[in-house]
């Protein structure tokens, strides 16, 4: 009998093989992506004291009017527009792209190249 494991599964292995490449410092922050059913995260992460910097949610209430779905590519895209404005506001335009074991495809693409659009290199 074959025992696959599950997706989600696969999914966090993946990440935890990235997060041991992939740190965020003082100077290059860590912008970590989480994508659910239903609404997609956005966090720049400074790693060497574990604080998060700057956050966006297709969650919050003035992303969501902004948009009509907030599980699409669309949503991403401006999530990753957003998250970068707020970025740049707090004087962060280098960071460290970690895609969260997710397959960099779709949203997770999408959210990356609108952030790259939006100012911010990596």
């Amino acid at each position: 009998m074959v025992n696959k494991k599950s997706r989600q599964e696969v999914r966090v292995k993946k990440h935890w093989k990235i997060r041991n490449r992939i740190s965020g410092t003082t100077e290059r922050p860590r912008l970590a992506v989480f994508r659910s059913n239903n609404h997609m995260y956005a966090q720049i992460i400074d790693d060497t004291v574990g604080n998060t910097l700057v956050s966006a949610a297709t969650v919050e209430k003035e992303i969501s009017a902004e948009l009509e779905k907030t599980n699409n590519v669309d949503a991403a895209a401006y999530l990753g527009t957003v998250i970068a404005k707020r970025a740049i506001e707090k004087g962060i335009d280098t960071v460290v792209f970690d895609r969260g074991g997710y397959i960099y495809h779709g949203k997770v693409a999408a959210l990356a190249d609108a952030a790259r659009e939006a100012g911010l290199k990596f």
